[in-house]
Formats: C-alpha cells, sequence, structure tokens
C-alpha cells in the first residue's frame, strides 16, 4: 500500500472513531407555557433529522453515530402531546428515538456545543397548536378606564435547562429566585392598584429577548429580573441594583456580570437563529433615555429598601449592557439579591423569612417610587391627584435591621401612636423580623 493511502485510511480511521465517540448520557424534559422541550445530554456533537409520521403521530428523531446511555424507563412528558419515548440503534450506526404523540405537532430542533460548563446538547421543541376558538388575553389598556392598574412585570431569572449559579449544598439560584418572586408577586396581587405578569411561572427557560417580549406584549409599566449573584471568592457578598447603560459598563463587576446573564441563552437552550430583534440604534432614542431615567429612580428607591435587611454590594445603581433589559420603552432593573456563593448568603437565601424580607424590599422600592411618580391614567395618579379616595389596604410591614417606628411612621406617613394602637403596642420597642401592619391613611 502506498504511503498517502496509508494516511488517507489514517485520516479516515480517524474522523470514524470521532463520529462514532457520542453517547446521549441523559434525557430532560421540560414543560414551558407554550411548547414541550426534551433535551439529550451528548458527549460528543452530533447532526441529526427530524422527520414527522402521521397514521399514528409521531416525531422521529435520527441521531448521527450516537449510542443512548441514558436511564429513561422513569421518564415522564407530562401535561405535553408525548405520549412515549422509544428508541433502537439503526444498522448504519444512527440512534433512532421515536416520540409517540397524541396529536400533530409542529417541531423545531437545534444543536447546541458545549459552553458555560454544559456538554453537547440535542434540543427537540414541540410547539403547542394554537387553538382557534380562545379569544385572545385582554392586557391593560390606556382608552378602558382612566384609572388603570400598574403592571408589573416579574422575571424569575434562569430556569429549567439553566440553573444559574450553584451555592453551597447544590442550591440553585433559578430555584431561589423563583421563591422571592413568587413572594413579590402575592404582596403586588394584595395591593389594589396593581397587575402582575409572572414571565416564568415554573422551571422552564424563557430567551432573554422573549422574556422582553412577554413583558412588552402585556403592556407592562415596570419589569423586574430577580438573581442571585456567584464570585469565584466564596468572600463575595451583598446585594445590588443593575440598569441598562448608554454606554459602557460603569464597573468591572458590573461587565463581567453583564456578560455572564447573556450567556444565559446558551446553557438555557435558545437556537442561534433566534435573533435580537432590538434595533441598534435603540439606546440614542429619546424614549429611551426617559425609561432609564425612571429605571434610575425605581433602583435607587429599591436599594434604599434592601440596604435595610442586607449589605449592600454597591451603594448606587450599577449599569452594563445587560441584554433583558433591552427594552426601549419599559423601565427595567436587574436585582441581584446576594451571592449565592457566599456560604452565609446562600444560608439566608435558601430561608422562606429571608426570601420573604426581600420580596418586600422590592415591593416597597417599586411601589414608592409609582405613588411618588405614578402614569397619569392609573389609580395611583387619581390617588395622588384627589379625584379618588386612597385604598384602604392594611399592609404588612417586616421589621428589618435599624428600623425604628419612628423611622416607619415617617416612611409611611402616619403616627407613631396610630402605628402603636394598630399594633397593640404597648412601646416603640420592635425586633428585627417582626411582622407589623401598616394601616390606610386617613
Amino acid at each position: 500500500m502506498k504511503p498517502t493511502h496509508i494516511a488517507a485510511l489514517c485520516i479516515t480511521l480517524l474522523f470514524a472513531g470521532f463520529a462514532s465517540a457520542a453517547d446521549v448520557r441523559d434525557v430532560r424534559f421540560w414543560r414551558a407555557p407554550d411548547h414541550s422541550r426534551v433535551v439529550f445530554d451528548l458527549t460528543a456533537p452530533v447532526s441529526h433529522e427530524v422527520i414527522s409520521l402521521s397514521g399514528p403521530d409521531r416525531l422521529v428523531v435520527d441521531i448521527s453515530t450516537a449510542e443512548m446511555k441514558a436511564a429513561t424507563d422513569t421518564l415522564t412528558f407530562e401535561n405535553s402531546p408525548i405520549q412515549r419515548m422509544r428508541y433502537a440503534a439503526k444498522p448504519d450506526g444512527k440512534l433512532r428515538v421515536v416520540f409517540d404523540l397524541s396529536d400533530a405537532v409542529q417541531a423545531r430542533s437545534f444543536f447546541l456545543a458545549a459552553s458555560a460548563g454544559q456538554n453537547d446538547r440535542l434540543v427537540v421543541d414541540f410547539l403547542d397548536q394554537q387553538k382557534e376558538n380562545e379569544p385572545p388575553k385582554v392586557v391593560k389598556s390606556v382608552s378602558e378606564t382612566p384609572q388603570r392598574d400598574v403592571v408589573i412585570a416579574i422575571d424569575a431569572g434562569h430556569g429549567g435547562e439553566d440553573p444559574g449559579a450553584i451555592g453551597p449544598g447544590k442550591l440553585r439560584e433559578k430555584d431561589v429566585v423563583y421563591k422571592i418572586a413568587k413572594k413579590l408577586e402575592a404582596k403586588f396581587k394584595s395591593k389594589r392598584g396593581y397587575q402582575v405578569v409572572m414571565i416564568r411561572d415554573g422551571d422552564y427557560y424563557v430567551g432573554l429577548a422573549k422574556r422582553r417580549d412577554l413583558a412588552r406584549k402585556a403592556q407592562a409599566d415596570f419589569f423586574v429580573s430577580v438573581h442571585a449573584d456567584a464570585f469565584t471568592h466564596p468572600s463575595a457578598n451583598g446585594s445590588s441594583v443593575y440598569a441598562l447603560s448608554q454606554r459602557g459598563a460603569t464597573s468591572a463587576s458590573a461587565r463581567i456580570l453583564a456578560r455572564r446573564e447573556n450567556e444565559a441563552d446558551l446553557v438555557g437552550g435558545v437556537s442561534l437563529s433566534d435573533k435580537d430583534h432590538v434595533l441598534a440604534g435603540v439606546l440614542t432614542d429619546l424614549s429611551m433615555t426617559a425609561t432609564l431615567d425612571a429605571s434610575l429612580s425605581v433602583g435607587a428607591q429599591l436599594l434604599g429598601e434592601m440596604g435595610k435587611i442586607s449589605r449592600l454590594h454597591s451603594k448606587r445603581v450599577e449599569q452594563a449592557g445587560f441584554a433583558v433589559l433591552k427594552s426601549p420603552d419599559i423601565p427595567s432593573l436587574l436585582v441581584e439579591t446576594g451571592f449565592i456563593s457566599n456560604p452565609g448568603e446562600a444560608r439566608k437565601l435558601a430561608t422562606s423569612r429571608y426570601q420573604n424580607q426581600m420580596a418586600q424590599a422590592i415591593f416597597e422600592g417599586i411601589d414608592r417610587y409609582f405613588r411618588e411618580s405614578p402614569p397619569p391614567d392609573t389609580y395611583f395618579a387619581a390617588v395622588k391627584r384627589g379625584t379618588v379616595a386612597p385604598s384602604n389596604d392594611v399592609r404588612e410591614y417586616i421589621i428589618a435591621s435599624g428600623d425604628t417606628l419612628s423611622g416607619i411612621s415617617a416612611r409611611h406617613n402616619i403616627s407613631v401612636a396610630e402605628l402603636q394602637r394598630h399594633n397593640g403596642l404597648a412601646d416603640s420597642a420592635i425586633r428585627v423580623g417582626q411582622k407589623i401592619q401598616i394601616p390606610p391613611v386617613q
């Protein structure tokens, strides 16, 4: 055999060896409001083909040179069109995976190369069929009433395939921030004048651009994204608030955090063909300047409240190019509730009590801003003008470190005596974690 033929044979064997090296080592299922997702966790890159079949309805996925090594017996596909999954090796070396379906579906699939600590993955999405007779969801309209609700979009960071930062004891950021977000939702829902939209309302991933789009579709007046940061050194601590930057990042840490958060789509599973449709020049628009001003104002209120229950990592609102905040017409903030990589802060973040305190601080900051600077067609604007009587809502307040009864009374425009009377307090002594009620201002 000639040397050139030997070299060609070696190259062929090398590529054949590489091509046969892919194992499917895990299969995961996620259910989102508009689709079902199956993720194949791989040990090497693969190519694939998707085929739709009818009579009965099936979706076939042929994966090149792969072998199933995952245990799939306990895999379930609740609340989805997938009835079961089966697989077999084909004579040509491909792995054929068949999904038996309850109905025909549209599917999309894409390969995600290893990045950000994740292995190579093949993602298959089963898109829900649109129901023709389903009425469109009604969102707030400025023409419906002169006293509309303020719409708050609450975004729990990460989710699904993307766990976010991992703390001691495998505490996952996506779980912590979702619990805080749900507590924050309850606080807004309990007060007259607010309507809440949850960007993710379960354990699934939402792309960064889609998070903004969902807020805009709901015509949100404010967007808040809740996170829990991590750093290479466990001593890093403190909570912080971030807004979008029109220029560069205001600090090195803000720049690093923005880069890490912007990589979430690679972990969460967003196709590279999914484009960000925000115009590149949007940051020069005058409306963006007004939106940023409002964001910074709300951020200052948030820092004031968060500083009562936690150390602040930064005492000013930091700014950087966070993709999730790039809404030109919605004031938006990203709140880092603490460093989940810090053992002490992780212990606090894992507790329902601290999650509630953090949710209360975020609520107080946003609520104060909209009561002081309400959109002109809202209930809060009517109250401020005196054309509508204020709500009779009784508000719960959790005592934080540094609080005094006189300080609380001043912030809520109510006398110390009234606070004592309403809460049955014999004197001005209060303790951290104590719950009191703030009666309505008469």
